[in-house]
C-alpha cells in the first residue's frame, strides 16, 4: 500500500500504514510500591513509548489551561500515528448498503441526504476474535450462575405448524397440541414426546413417522359461561417437516472450530428446557413466576411482587450453559374488584360515589385487566375488562330484545342469577368490544390470579420492589440452587426425551482482580494521590485537579418548608464545601435568595435570570442552585429543561431533606457535580498524566460514550432519545462533552451520528453528533483525534450486527467528512448491564475475598468459561457493592482496529470506572457509557407534551437545542 499524508491547517502530518505497529499492546505491571499501597508508582513508564516530552507530567493549575500550554497544544505532533487500512475496511465497507431516512434538520436546511449504512449479509463481517486471555491481577476462583449442559447426541428435527383457524393465543395454541400429543403419542407419532414453541414450530428428537400429517382436535371451552353443555371447538392441526438442526456445528462452534453458532439448534434446547415450566409457573418473556416460590410482597395500591426465576441456554468456553437467575415483577393482586379500587384510590369505596378524577383512574388501572365472575356458584368464566361506565349502576339499563324492551342491571341480575347488587352507586365494568359491551357489577368480579403488571409503578412501589429483590450474595447463590433443585432437570420428561442432561453445581473459574489505579489531585491539597481502598475513597486533604472558579450565582427556593434563613445557611454550608475541595466560589449570590411556587416555574427561571443580567451588566451567571421539594413532580425536569435549551444556565437541584440536614458526604458529593457542571475536572488517572496508559497515551484518543433510552412500557408512540458523549481532554480523558437527538419510536440505531443536508446557501452540509464532537475534541487539545475508542450500551445481542454495521460506517463517514483520507482506526465496544450473570466469591467466609456487602472484589474480572467460546467479551465487576448482589458488567468487543490486548481493554475500562465525576467511588459501568445514559434521561424532560404522539411517523420532532455554554460541559451530571 502506498503512503499517505493528511494534511490539516496546522500542517500536522499524519503517515497511514497497512498494518497497526503500536509497541504498547500490552499493560506494564506496576512498580511494587504500587501493589502494595505505600506510595504511587514510580514517575517514569517502564519498556514502553511515550508522547513528546512537553505533556509529561503536565498539571494544570486551577481555572482551565494557560495560554502558553493552549499554544504547545496547537504546534505539529512530532510522532506519526499508524492506522489500520486494507482488506479488514474493504470487507467492511463491502458489507454496507446505503438508504436514506426521511426526518427535518434543523439550522434552516431541509435534510436530503442522511447516510445510513445496513448489511447486505450479516454472514459478510465476523466480530472481533479473542486476542488471547488476560493475565493481568492477583488470581482468585469465583462461582457464576452457570450450570453445565450435556450435549445431547441425538438428531433435532424441526416441524411446521399450522393451526386452522388460526389462533392468537399461546395458552391455547399449546392446549391444542397437548390434546394432540395426549391423543398420538403412542400412535401417530411414534411415542416422540415433542417440543412446542406455541407458536408455528414444532421439535422432536429423532424423526417423527410421517412427513406431513393433519390432525382434527376438539376442545372444550372451559371459559364457556352459558348454562348449557360446554362449547367444544374443533381445529385441523397440520404438522409438517421443515429441518434438521445440525448438532455438528453446534459442538465445533462451542469447541472453538466455527465462529458462528447455529441459532436453530440453540433455540431448540432453549424450548425443549422451558417446556416444563412453561406447564408449571406463569411464563413471562423469558422468567417464571409463582406466588410458592417465595411469599408475594405487597406493593401497595393493589399490587404485590411475586418472585421467580429467569432461565436461558447459552453458548460458553465450557460448552452449553443453562444460566439461571432470580428475578421479581409487579402483579396484579387477585382481589375482589372492589377491594382492589379500594387500596387503589386508598379510601373507602362502599359508601361514596367515585369523582370523575378517581373514575379515570379507576378505568386505567383495569383496562385490560382479566376478572372472573363469582355470582354464579362454580361457574368461573373470565372477562377482559374494556372501561367503566360513567353511570352508577343503579342508573344502568340495557335492551333485553329486538323490541327495545329495556331492564336495569339490577333487576337483570336479581331476576337471572338471585344476586342482589349491594353497591349500586358504583360503575360496573364494561366488558368486550364497544359495539356489544356487557355491564358486570364490580361487587360480583374478582382479579384473575398471575397477571403482571406493565405500567408504571411509583416511587414507592418501585422503592419496595427493590427492597423485595435485594438479596446478600450467599442467600442469592442458594436460592439459585434450590430453584435448580426444584426444577429437577434429571427428572424432566423433556429434557429425558432429547438427551440433556443439565449439572447441580455452579461453574466454578479462575477470576483475576485488577491492580487499583492511582488517582492524581492538585499540588496544593495535603495529599495529592490517592490509592482507593476497595472501590471507595474520599476527598479528605485532597483538592480537585482543576478547581473551577464560580464568581456569579444565584439561589431560587421552590421549597416552602424552607425558610430564606435556612437556606442561607445552607448555601453557605455548600460554598465553604466547594472552596475547601479547590473551587473559588463567591460567598455572596448575586441576588438576595428568591422564593418561588412550584408551578410558577418558568415565570420565576426567567426573572431570576433577567435581575442577575441586569445587575451584572449583560455578564452571563455561573451557576443557579436550585432548592427543590422532595416530592417535585414535573418541577426538576421543567426546571432543566428550560435552564440547558432556553435561558443557557447551568444548574444545581438539592432537595429538601438534604438542606435540613446537612450531610458533608452530601456537600462533597455535590460540590464534585458543581466543579464538572463548570468544566473542571476532579481528578485523574495518575497512569494518564504520567503518560503510560496502553493504546490511549501515545497518540491522541478519543473515548466516545452512546446510549439510547426507550419509552416505559405502556407509551406507545412517543420518541426513543439517543445521546453521545465524547472525552474533550487528551490525555487525562475525565472530561466529556455530550449530545442528544430524539429518534423513531424504539429505534435502536443512533440516527443522527451523522448526517448530510442541503443548505441554500451553504450547499451540501455534513454533521452530527460524531462529527461535532470530533471539532469539539480538536478545539479544546489543540489535536485531532488518531484512535477512536466507542462503548455503547444498551444494545442486545440479536442486535449486534445491525448496531455495529450502521454505526461504524457512521463513524467513518464523519471521519472522512472532516478531512479525505482521515480513517482513525476505531474500538467499539459494547456495554451490557441487562444480563443474569452473576459471581459469588468461592468462599463466602473468607473475608479477604469478599467486600463488606459480601460480593467479590471491585476489578474481579472473567474472561474464560462463561464467555464466549470465540469472541472477545469479558466481565467485569468495576465496583464495590453497597447491598444486594453486585451485577457484573458484561463488555464485548465486536470490532478492534486499534489491536487491543485482553489485558490493554481491561484495565483501561477498570481505571476509567475510577473517574467518574459525581462520587469518590469505582462505578459499575465504564463512564462515557454512564454519562450518555445520563444526557439521554435528561434529554427526555426536553420533549413537549404533544411530542408523544409523533414517534411512529417518519418524521420525529427534534429536540430543542442546547445552549452553547451548556453542551461544553458535562451539564447532564
Amino acid at each position: 500500500m502506498t503512503m499517505r499524508q493528511m494534511k490539516e491547517s496546522s500542517e500536522q502530518h499524519f503517515v497511514i500504514k497497512p498494518q497497526l505497529q503500536n509497541t504498547m499492546n500490552s499493560v506494564q505491571k506496576s512498580p511494587k510500591s504500587a501493589q502494595n499501597g505505600k506510595g504511587p508508582p514510580s514517575q517514569e513508564p517502564q519498556n514502553q513509548s511515550s508522547p513528546p516530552s512537553r505533556n509529561r507530567g503536565r498539571r494544570r493549575g486551577r481555572g482551565g489551561r494557560k495560554s502558553d500550554q493552549a499554544e504547545a497544544f496547537m504546534r505539529p505532533s512530532s510522532r506519526p500515528c499508524t492506522v489500520t487500512d486494507g482488506p479488514v475496511i474493504a470487507e467492511m465497507n463491502r458489507a454496507i448498503v446505503s438508504a436514506i431516512p426521511n426526518g427535518s434538520i434543523g439550522n434552516g436546511g431541509s435534510l436530503c441526504e442522511a447516510e445510513m449504512g445496513f448489511p447486505s449479509s450479516t454472514k459478510s463481517l465476523s466480530f472481533a476474535p479473542r486476542p488471547g486471555y488476560g493475565q493481568l491481577g492477583t488470581k482468585c476462583i469465583v462461582k457464576a450462575n452457570h450450570f453445565f449442559a450435556e450435549l445431547p447426541d441425538k438428531d433435532l428435527n424441526q416441524y411446521d405448524v399450522t393451526i386452522i383457524p388460526e389462533v392468537v393465543s399461546r395458552t391455547v395454541n399449546r392446549a391444542i397440541i397437548a390434546e394432540l400429543v395426549k391423543l398420538y403419542k403412542e400412535s401417530e407419532l411414534g411415542m416422540r414426546l415433542p417440543a412446542y414453541d406455541g407458536r408455528k414450530s414444532l421439535y422432536t428428537a429423532g424423526e417423527l413417522p410421517f412427513a406431513r400429517k393433519e390432525f382434527t382436535i376438539k376442545l372444550i371451552d372451559e371459559e364457556d359461561g352459558t348454562n348449557g353443555p360446554k362449547r367444544e371447538m374443533e381445529y385441523r392441526v397440520v404438522i409438517k417437516f421443515v429441518a434438521q438442526a445440525n448438532l455438528h456445528h453446534l459442538g465445533q462452534f462451542l469447541s472453538g472450530k466455527r465462529a458462528d453458532g447455529p441459532q436453530d439448534a440453540l433455540q431448540i434446547l432453549d424450548i425443549v428446557l422451558r417446556e416444563l415450566s412453561m406447564k408449571r409457573y406463569c411464563p413471562i418473556g423469558r422468567s417464571f413466576f409463582c406466588p410458592d416460590i417465595r411469599r408475594p410482597h405487597h406493593l401497595g395500591n393493589g399490587l404485590e411482587a411475586w418472585c421467580g426465576f429467569y432461565q436461558s441456554i447459552r453458548p460458553t468456553q465450557m460448552g452449553l450453559s443453562l444460566n439461571i437467575d432470580m428475578t421479581a415483577a409487579a402483579f396484579i393482586e387477585a382481589l375482589p374488584v372492589i377491594e382492589f379500587i379500594a387500596q387503589l384510590l386508598g379510601k373507602d369505596v362502599l359508601s361514596r360515589p367515585l369523582s370523575d378524577a378517581d373514575r379515570i383512574k379507576v378505568k386505567k388501572a383495569l383496562r385490560g385487566v382479566k376478572v372472573e365472575v363469582t355470582h354464579r356458584e362454580n361457574v368461573r368464566r373470565k372477562y377482559r375488562v374494556s372501561g367503566i361506565t360513567t353511570q352508577p349502576t343503579r342508573e344502568l339499563v340495557f335492551p333485553v330484545d329486538d323490541n327495545l324492551n329495556m331492564k336495569s342491571v339490577v333487576e337483570y341480575f336479581q331476576e337471572m342469577y338471585g344476586f342482589t347488587i349491594q353497591y349500586t352507586h358504583l360503575p360496573c365494568l364494561q366488558v368486550g368490544n364497544q359495539k356489544k359491551a356487557n355491564y358486570l357489577p364490580m361487587e360480583a368480579c374478582k382479579i384473575v390470579e398471575g397477571q403482571r403488571y406493565t405500567k408504571r409503578l411509583s416511587e414507592k412501589q418501585i422503592t419496595s420492589l427493590l427492597k423485595f429483590t435485594c438479596q446478600r450474595p450467599r442467600d442469592r447463590e442458594n436460592d439459585i440452587l434450590q430453584t435448580v433443585q426444584h426444577n429437577a432437570y434429571e427428572q424432566d420428561s423433556y429434557a429425558k426425551e432429547f438427551g440433556i442432561k443439565i449439572s447441580e453445581n455452579l461453574a466454578s473459574m479462575e477470576a483475576r482482580v485488577l491492580p487499583t489505579p492511582w488517582l492524581k489531585y492538585h499540588e496544593t491539597g495535603k495529599e495529592k494521590d490517592c490509592l482507593p481502598q476497595v472501590g471507595q475513597w474520599n476527598m479528605m486533604n485532597k483538592k480537585m485537579i482543576n478547581g473551577m472558579t464560580v464568581s456569579r450565582w444565584a439561589c431560587i427556593n421552590f421549597s416552602r418548608s424552607v425558610q430564606e434563613s435556612v437556606a442561607r445557611g445552607f448555601c453557605n454550608e455548600l460554598v465553604q464545601m466547594c472552596q475547601v475541595s479547590g473551587m473559588e466560589f463567591n460567598l455572596e449570590p448575586v441576588i438576595p435568595i428568591y422564593t418561588a411556587r412550584p408551578e410558577q416555574v418558568e415565570k420565576a427561571l426567567k426573572q431570576v435570570y433577567h435581575a442577575c443580567t441586569n445587575k451584572l451588566k449583560a455578564k452571563e451567571l455561573d451557576l443557579l442552585l436550585a432548592i427543590l421539594p422532595d416530592n417535585n413532580g414535573s418541577l426538576y425536569g421543567d426546571l432543566k429543561r428550560i435552564c440547558e435549551t432556553d435561558l443557557g444556565l447551568i444548574s444545581q437541584c438539592c432537595l429538601t431533606k438534604h438542606v435540613f440536614k446537612i450531610s458533608k458526604q452530601y456537600l462533597s458529593n455535590v460540590s464534585l457535580k458543581i466543579n464538572v457542571k463548570m468544566g473542571g475536572r476532579n481528578t485523574v488517572l495518575l497512569d494518564a498524566i504520567r503518560c503510560r496508559i496502553p493504546l490511549v497515551s501515545d497518540i491522541p484518543t478519543i473515548i466516545f460514550g452512546a446510549d439510547v433510552t426507550h419509552p416505559e412500557n405502556g407509551e406507545d408512540s412517543s420518541p426513543s432519545v439517543a445521546a453521545v458523549v465524547a472525552s474533550q481532554d487528551w490525555p487525562e480523558v475525565t472530561k466529556y462533552a455530550g449530545l442528544v437527538c430524539a429518534q423513531a419510536h424504539r429505534q435502536e440505531l443512533i440516527q443522527d451520528l451523522y448526517k448530510t443536508w442541503h443548505d441554500p446557501i451553504r450547499g451540501t452540509v455534513s454533521g452530527g453528533m460524531i462529527r461535532d464532537l470530533l471539532v469539539s475534541f480538536r478545539k479544546a487539545t489543540g489535536q485531532k483525534p488518531q484512535r477512536i475508542i466507542f462503548y455503547r450500551d444498551g444494545v442486545s445481542e440479536g442486535q449486534f450486527y445491525q448496531v455495529l454495521l450502521f454505526e461504524l460506517d457512521a463513524i467513518r463517514k464523519a471521519c472522512a467528512s472532516l478531512e479525505p483520507n482521515y480513517q482513525p482506526p476505531v474500538t467499539f465496544i459494547v456495554v451490557q448491564k441487562r444480563h443474569h450473570t452473576r459471581l459469588f466469591a468461592n468462599n463466602h467466609r473468607d473475608r479477604s475475598s469478599t467486600d463488606k456487602s459480601g460480593n467479590i472484589l471491585p476489578g474481579t474480572v472473567v474472561d474464560s468459561k462463561i464467555c464466549h467460546p470465540t469472541e472477545f467479551d469479558f466481565y467485569l465487576c468495576s465496583h464495590a457493592g453497597i447491598q444486594g448482589t453486585s451485577r457484573p458488567a458484561h463488555y464485548h468487543v465486536l470490532w478492534d482496529e486499534n489491536n487491543f490486548t485482553a489485558d490493554g481493554i481491561q484495565s483501561l475500562t477498570n481505571n476509567l470506572c475510577y473517574t467518574y465525576a459525581r462520587c469518590t467511588r469505582s462505578v459499575s459501568v465504564v463512564p462515557p457509557a454512564y454519562y450518555a445514559h445520563l444526557a439521554a434521561f435528561r434529554a427526555r424532560f426536553y420533549m413537549e407534551p404533544d411530542a408523544q404522539d409523533n414517534g411512529y411517523g417518519k418524521t420525529v420532532r427534534p429536540l430543542p437545542a442546547l445552549k452553547e455554554n451548556v453542551k461544553r460541559v458535562m451539564f447532564y451530571c
